[in-house]
């Protein structure tokens, strides 16, 4: 099993999450989320942002899942643009349903 952690724009994740379910990936938790990257916030005028708003979607998915859903948010998020976002997939050791207690996805 693997966690995916994909911040990206706002204006992005209803784009994103519906491309997901679209190709049969229902399950996430979407959340709002602020930061910033290599762009270091944005200057409008003589205000500059520090911080901007992004949206975190996270997936506990298995492993054969990974690379389809990359290419999935990849196509649905790329703007071109530095704040596109980024994507973190890193190891579940374990999972488990708090209701039923049943182990796995």
């Amino acid at each position: 099993m693997k966690m995916i952690r994909a911040i990206v724009r706002p204006e992005a994740s209803d784009t994103v999450a519906d491309a997901l379910a679209e190709a049969g990936f229902y399950t996430m938790t979407k959340l709002s989320a602020f930061g910033r990257g290599k762009q270091k916030g944005l200057t409008v005028g003589t205000m500059h942002y520090d911080e901007l708003p992004k949206v975190m979607l996270m997936m506990v998915v298995a492993d054969d899942s990974v690379e389809p859903i990359l290419k999935i948010i990849k196509d649905s998020a790329c703007t071109g643009n530095f704040g596109d976002g980024k994507v973190f997939v890193t190891p579940v050791e374990a999972a488990f349903t708090v209701r039923t207690g049943q182990m796995g996805l």
